[in-house]
């Protein structure tokens, strides 16, 4: 029976990676149905993502294998298997409308997810959550509590094996301890305006400005505040006649648009890390 990998790497360009890449798949009974690459020209780094069906290696073979051929390309590179969907966590705090959509699209079959849990510091989605039979759970934070409640989090993502956490406009900012502890496996949603119109009621604050643009980015959690590498971004016009609510519901619109696309695309293993930025292979 063949099994479906995706292998993703990254390496310093050299002539002949795809060559040698595509013969070591085709040498074990390797059949290549979707490849792309792409070289950077500012770090002289090589990136590719390869998706291939092979019957006569298992998982485990396959990677000790790649690991001998990777080294002396000074490769980093990691194998999947497609048949697992990607377990994740989705953190939230009041406003529902990314959490909604996510899971709307997760059992419309949209989204190659397993969603294990919903964990939030307000008890308003826990009916949500069960009509989707997803366990829900209830982690409170104060400035008193952060500690506690952050490892309370971290003891949840770890317990059900989640390889992806997504903030679904989860209002809390991160420790720098948890933040390292979930790099490049934690995606965030926030408004395009910053650093502009920070704190609160940003929609308030662009209405008051009268601007022309509203959008959305989604980028991966680091400890330095909303400037994680960026996976996906979007706009939306609105002029004069747009009302502080009707910004507000276009806003909602895009966040939740943009947080799907990426996370998607980082549950199909095509967001490779390069730096401060990211590589996309749509």
């Amino acid at each position: 029976m063949n099994h479906t990998y995706i292998l993703t790497l990254s390496c310093p360009d050299r002539p002949g990676i795809v060559h040698a890449v595509s013969g070591f798949l085709l040498e074990r009974g390797g059949n290549i149905e979707e490849a792309a690459q792409y070289n950077d020209p500012g770090t002289g780094l090589f990136f590719m993502r390869v998706q291939f069906a092979c019957g006569r290696l298992g998982y485990e073979d396959l990677a000790a294998q790649l690991k001998l051929f990777a080294e002396p390309f000074g490769m980093a590179w990691k194998l999947h298997a497609t048949r697992q969907a990607m377990r994740t966590v989705i953190l939230v705090s009041k406003e529902g409308h990314c959490l909604n959509d996510l899971l709307f699209r997760w059992k419309s079959g949209l989204l190659r997810l397993e969603i294990a849990a919903i964990v939030s510091n307000h008890r308003d989605f826990y009916q949500l959550a069960a009509s989707y039979n997803v366990p829900f759970h209830h982690v409170p934070v104060t400035a008193a509590t952060k500690a506690q409640a952050e490892a309370r989090q971290y003891e949840i993502i770890e317990s059900e094996g989640a390889e992806l956490v997504v903030l679904a406009r989860y209002m809390q900012i991160l420790s720098d301890d948890l933040c390292r502890k979930l790099a490049g496996r934690a995606i965030n949603i926030h408004h395009s305006f910053l650093p502009s119109f920070k704190g609160a009621k940003p929609y308030y604050q662009a209405h008051e400005r009268g601007v022309k643009l509203i959008g959305a980015t989604a980028h991966y959690v680091t400890a330095d505040l909303d400037e994680g590498p960026i996976i996906e971004q979007d706009v939306a016009r609105v002029d004069h006649s747009a009302t502080v609510e009707d910004l507000t519901a276009q806003g909602r619109d895009t966040e939740s648009q943009v947080l799907a696309r990426a996370v998607k695309w980082h549950s199909e293993h095509r967001v490779l890390p390069n730096g401060h930025k990211t590589v996309i292979f749509k």
